[in-house]
């Protein structure tokens, strides 16, 4: 599914606040004409308050048989304009969206305008200074691989370990939005851990934090040395990926650190 989180408080179901895990539950036990909340939704994982998805996966049990096709053009006649069902499946009572993840892809778009510009202002962070991409992409070389993210984690965190893998980053410019576009897959992000990565990457690109200071992060073990958390609004999980999706990459995160 996907969604604008704009007016969400994020993913995770929370009392008295508009989320997208308790909007989709409402509605699938409407549709199943139980109460709330007899069936259970479960995501790949959290987004934040102001996090968009183009690409977030769930799943329940649903306690009559029914089509895919039906359950598709119900969820999205039910569901608020801010989100969309984009496909349905049915999958083995075996399958779990969070536990079976193998990698997901996140998306960060940078404005690069002076101003802040008032119809981007939800969908985009901002940067108005001068920035070096060759800079940046040789930063992120330093990203990839598998690494204690201890300096890029913020508080609040319920992670068990803070290693993970991270597979890839591309950055590009984007001359006809005007925007800076960072894409990350890896096994799995700590708490805004890919909003304090692109922070740390723009300091990198405005020469105001030396080229391979991630290397010294890693030592560190310090988040107030990486302070920089840009805006949710530029954020996006794009993509998840489960076993056999992507055999590049089949490393997928041990049960006691998802």
């Amino acid at each position: 599914m996907a969604y604008d989180g704009t007016h969400f408080f994020g993913y995770q179901r929370q009392p008295d606040k508009r989320t997208v895990e308790g909007v989709l539950t409402k509605v699938v036990n409407r549709m199943a004409k139980m109460p709330d909340p007899a069936i259970q939704v479960y995501g790949s994982g959290r987004t934040d308050a102001g996090v968009h998805a183009l690409g977030q996966v769930v799943h329940f049990d649903f306690p009559f048989k029914i089509p895919a096709e039906s359950m598709l053009k119900g969820l999205n006649s039910m569901l608020p304009v801010d989100t969309e069902v984009l496909e349905v499946k049915l999958v083995s009572n075996q399958f779990h969206a969070r536990y079976d993840v193998s990698g997901k892809r996140y998306r960060y778009r940078i404005d690069l305008g002076e101003f802040r510009n008032p119809f981007k202002r939800n969908y985009t962070g901002h940067w108005r200074y001068p920035l070096d991409l060759e800079l940046m992409r040789s930063a992120a070389n330093d990203l990839i691989g598998t690494h204690d993210f201890t300096s890029f984690v913020a508080s609040g965190s319920s992670a068990r370990s803070n290693v993970r893998t991270i597979y890839q980053i591309d950055i590009w410019r984007d001359e006809t939005a005007n925007e800076m576009i960072f894409e990350f897959y890896g096994n799995g992000f700590l708490y805004n851990q890919v909003r304090i990565m692109v922070g740390v990457l723009l300091e990198v690109g405005a020469k105001k934090r030396p080229e391979h200071d991630i290397l010294r992060l890693y030592e560190v073990m310090d988040r107030k040395q990486a302070r920089r958390t840009v805006s949710a609004s530029g954020l996006y999980l794009a993509h998840v990926f489960y076993e056999g999706e992507d055999p590049d990459h089949p490393t997928k995160l041990p049960k006691n650190q998802r």
